[in-house]
C-alpha cells in the first residue's frame, strides 16, 4: 500500500513477556504497521484490513483472535467506527474484533516475516 513504510509480524496484546510462536503465552499474532500519515491514514489502513478480513468468525484461541490496537483516542474512535460499519454490513451482526490500546510488541521469528512473498518464491 502506498504510504506503508514497513510491516513487522509479531505478538502483542498480552501481559506475559517475550512470547514466541511455540510459546505464544497470552499474546495475539499481530502486525505492526509503520506508515506515513501524510500519504495514508489509519482509517485507510483499517478500510483495507476490513476488506481482507473475516471478523464475523469467532477465533478458537487468543493467539488468532481479531484485534485492532490503537495508540490514542482518535485511533480508538476510528477503530470503533470501522467495527460498527462491519456490524451494520454483516449478515451475522456479531463481530468478534477486540479494540485495545497498544501494548508491548514482540517481533516474531524471521520465518514469519514477509510470509506471502516467501511463499510465492
Amino acid at each position: 500500500m502506498k504510504g506503508v513504510i514497513r510491516t513487522v509480524v509479531g505478538y502483542s496484546g498480552g501481559q506475559e513477556k517475550n512470547p514466541t510462536y511455540p510459546d505464544i503465552k497470552d499474546s495475539t499474532e499481530s502486525i505492526l504497521i509503520e506508515y506515513n500519515p501524510d500519504i495514508i491514514s489509519y482509517e485507510d489502513i483499517l478500510a483495507e484490513w476490513s476488506r481482507m478480513h473475516a471478523p464475523d468468525s469467532q477465533s478458537w484461541s487468543r493467539q488468532y483472535r481479531s484485534a485492532i490496537f490503537y495508540v490514542d483516542e482518535e485511533q480508538k474512535r476510528i477503530a470503533e467506527e470501522t467495527v460498527n460499519t462491519l456490524k451494520n454490513n454483516s449478515k451475522r451482526k456479531k463481530i468478534y474484533t477486540d479494540i485495545e490500546p497498544v501494548s508491548a510488541f514482540y517481533r516474531a521469528e524471521e520465518y514469519h516475516q514477509d510470509y506471502y512473498r516467501k511463499q510465492r518464491g
